[in-house]
């Protein structure tokens, strides 16, 4: 067992109710960390126990990070991430959230040129490798998004793929941030699948199909994103 991080503070960055930390949850509360939840939308300012917490995890959405004039609270959430990595605090990035902290720091999301849904493959960069993406080489990650983003200066590529050229990234050790989905369970992908209907069948994607995939791929991704999310944690 990793570092117990007694009385830490984690904050989550909720943008959707059924994005949450998932696997993640446990494997924090278990490191000695005091979760708190809080709703983008609920954002301002002077949220500054965002600035402030030791650790700040944000999380995924069906909103694009430069969406700012439809969701206006993007704007304040942007800020706060700015101020936060200025100062190298530890922040996690999922999916939205990795958009968002690359867009923050001037790395510029955008939509991107394809909807990836499903269990994909990543390629590790050689920096991937020797981080703790490793536990991701040869397991495939959950994807559900169609949004991109150029890296931020400073940020070292860890991942790409097939579609995108940016998986994932970091900012030395105080920023991991990555476009797929690590903390899914394999609850939360049936449950994704049941209120994305609409979605799939506009891009022409089989539900049944996702489903054979959780059931092949979901355990073994959920194994690599908790010895993921240890290590990083360990290095904090």
């Amino acid at each position: 067992m990793g570092t117990i991080a007694a009385g830490r503070s984690a904050v989550v960055i909720r943008h959707l109710d059924i994005a949450h930390l998932g696997s993640f949850d446990d494997l924090l509360r278990e490191r000695g960390y005091e979760i708190t939840t809080i709703d983008a939308c609920d954002l301002s300012p002077d949220s500054v126990e965002m600035i402030d917490a030791d650790l700040v995890v944000v999380l995924g959405g069906d909103m694009g990070a430069y969406q700012t004039d439809e969701y206006g609270y993007l704007v304040d959430e942007l800020d706060l991430l700015a101020r936060r990595l200025e100062n190298e605090k530890p922040t996690l990035g999922l999916c939205l959230g990795a958009q968002l902290i690359a867009h923050a720091l001037g790395g510029r999301a955008s939509k991107g040129k394809s909807v990836v849904i499903g269990f994909r493959d990543v390629n590790l960069t050689e920096a991937g490798r020797d981080s703790p993406l490793r536990h991701f080489a040869g397991v495939p990650v959950m994807q559900w998004h169609g949004d991109s983003f150029r890296l931020p200066a400073g940020a070292t590529r860890l991942a790409s793929s097939a579609d995108y050229s940016n998986e994932a990234f970091r900012l030395g050790d105080y920023a991991l941030a990555v476009q797929f989905h690590p903390e899914l369970t394999g609850t939360m992908y049936e449950e994704w699948i049941a209120q994305g209907t609409a979605e799939l069948a506009r891009h022409g994607i089989d539900a049944a199909e996702l489903l054979e995939q959780r059931d092949r791929y979901a355990e073994q991704m959920e194994q690599a994103a908790r010895a993921m999310l240890g290590e990083w944690l360990d290095t904090l």
